[in-house]
């Protein structure tokens, strides 16, 4: 009798580990397949956009946050170009620490600090807009947002505006130019993405 005890525990034992391990994998499956279907709806979103790679390189790691809602996907791309507008602000405040520097390029650099200092209250603006949509006209909202995006943006290509006509020497102009691109970018990719919310 023990002998049957014993094979039945060991037996049932056995069976929940083989079902456990089933429905772990059964998860683990789910959970894949769902992640993909959210990355696809990155890939597709991207498409659309200025610089496609660059919206699923800096899109595709927040997939399972984002999911397929258009919302937190352009509330991701707004955050991803309020970071890279700090980064290069700080850039372009380093570079003014420089010595030797023309009164022109001193006065290109004051300016463009102070455009990418309107580009990120900006920016700021349309997230914390974002973030109150459909509490209003969400017509008006997204007008409002697309306004301030589109600003924004005007603001970051106004750095190498500075440049035309002026004696300006490469380092100046590769430091802000490399910059701005790593702003505009994402910026551009942002406006983009808000431009599909139409059918939201």
């Amino acid at each position: 009798m023990e002998d049957y005890t014993t094979s039945y525990h060991a037996l049932t034992i056995l069976l929940t580990l083989l079902f456990l391990s089933n429905f772990h994998t059964s998860l683990a499956s789910t959970s894949s397949t769902t992640t993909e279907k959210y990355k696809t709806y990155i890939k597709t979103a991207c498409n659309s956009t200025t610089y496609p790679k660059e919206c699923n390189n800096a899109l595709l790691p927040f997939a399972s946050k984002i999911k397929a809602n258009p919302q937190k996907l352009c509330n991701t791309g707004l955050s991803i170009s309020i970071k890279a507008a700090k980064n290069c602000s700080s850039t372009i405040s380093k570079l003014s620490k420089n010595k030797g520097f023309t009164h022109s390029e001193v006065a290109i650099i004051k300016d463009c600090i102070e455009n990418i200092k309107d580009s990120i209250d900006e920016l700021k603006q349309s997230l914390n807009e974002m973030g109150h949509l459909g509490r209003s006209n969400v017509k008006a909202q997204i007008y409002d947002i697309k306004t301030w995006v589109s600003a924004a943006l005007t603001d970051e290509n106004t750095c190498t505006d500075g440049f035309d006509g002026m004696n300006v020497s490469k380092t100046v102009k590769n430091t802000i130019r490399k910059s701005i691109l790593t702003v505009a970018t994402p910026t551009s990719n942002a406006l983009s993405l808000i431009n599909s919310l139409h059918s939201y």
